[in-house]
């Protein structure tokens, strides 16, 4: 992205918002592409896998200034640890937090490239790490997982109110758009004042469809790095709270499914994977989202599914701008560069934003 490139579209680029009606009213097809911009994947990384491990592994470009380490209680006895960078003009200046995927944290190449480009547009960014994630183990004994999305409204309220921000949006990357849906289906109509906008890319809103896909044989490779990092983090969480985890559990474990039955669903409350899946799901609350979001889907996507039921609430809710592209792999959308670095959805999510802000996609009137 230029430096110079503040304002990402004009209205000659906003969406078709009749296409988009009658797109809702089928629930056959969805918005072709992001307004007036189609992705077109970087040649010759066409395919999901190519996508996505070219995408992970790209190096980013990053003009971010050094970040203010934010720590918010989000219950009694846990913090979590935000990285933030302030315009100099905080309050009335739109600030971006930024949640990131499973086993990722602030440090994530998605979570730099997007507040990079959210910063040169003028935004304050708020790079935040969830439960135990970015190193942060010993700021609490409770594990992270795909349903807390009360985290993210706890980190979102206190910062609106001890800064006296005016203007919040969030961005969730995969697990982190699963959260942000979730946690924005949950708000409804209560949703803050402050909070104006909200994306989701590649978000994993059917947890247990995405679950089982990443044991897929040609998904193993994702699965096995999952799993490595997950063990390695249990392990490190029973050396600093033995009374609390019992690495035993770990043995037998062959698939994300395997770790959330004995891991996740026994240390976070849940009866086993199935119910952490169903009640961690943001495809259960997706109608009730009352403000601007975009959601943003790669039908070849390896490992995240998207259900039919889902797809159709998707394109129900009017608030709801689901953009789904036949290429793109999983948090990749990596683009040819052409006048910008390429991350295509890094820079729709800024574009979208900006629209919203503009007052071209007014927020609700509650807000």
């Amino acid at each position: 992205m230029q430096d110079t490139d503040s304002n990402l579209f004009s209205d000659s680029r906003a969406p078709n918002t009749d296409a988009q009606s009658s797109s809702r009213s089928a629930k056959s097809t969805v918005v072709p592409d992001c307004f007036g911009e189609p992705f077109q994947p970087r040649r010759p990384f066409v395919g999901g896998h190519a996508q996505t491990l070219v995408g992970n592994f790209f190096p980013r470009r990053s003009h971010l200034p050094v970040a203010e380490d934010y720590l918010c209680e989000v219950e009694a006895g846990v913090q979590v640890l935000c990285h933030c960078h302030w315009q100099a003009s905080r309050e009335q200046t739109m600030t971006l937090i930024i949640v990131h995927g499973l086993e990722g944290s602030s440090e994530s190449g998605y979570a730099i490239g997007t507040g990079n480009k959210a910063w040169q547009a003028g935004m304050n960014v708020v790079r935040m790490n969830m439960r135990t994630c970015g190193g942060t183990e010993a700021l609490g004994p409770s594990l992270y997982n795909s349903g807390m999305s009360s985290d993210v409204g706890v980190v979102a309220r206190t910062l609106a109110e001890q800064y006296g921000l005016h203007k919040l949006a969030l961005a969730g990357f995969s697990m982190g758009g699963n959260l942000v849906l979730k946690l924005l289906g949950e708000w409804g109509s209560q949703v803050p004042r402050q909070v104006k906008a909200a994306v989701g890319i590649s978000p994993a809103m059917d947890l247990a469809a995405s679950a089982d896909a990443l044991h897929d044989p040609a998904n193993r490779i994702y699965e096995t790095k999952f799993l490595w990092s997950l063990r390695r983090r249990i392990r490190r969480k029973a050396a600093l709270y033995p009374d609390h985890f019992d690495t035993r559990y770990l043995h037998g474990i062959r698939s994300l499914r395997d770790f959330d039955e004995q891991i996740t669903a026994r240390y976070c409350g849940f009866l086993d994977a199935q119910d952490y899946y169903t009640r961690a799901a943001s495809a259960r609350v997706l109608e009730h989202i009352a403000i601007p979001t975009l959601v943003l889907h790669a039908n070849d996507d390896p490992f995240i599914r998207v259900l039919s039921e889902t797809r159709a609430k998707l394109l129900a809710n009017p608030h709801i701008t689901y953009v789904e592209t036949e290429h793109g792999g999983h948090c990749a959308f990596l683009a040819e560069a052409n006048g910008y670095d390429g991350r295509w959805a890094e820079r729709q999510a800024i574009a979208f934003i900006q629209h919203v802000e503009s007052g071209a996609m007014a927020p609700t009137s509650d807000n």
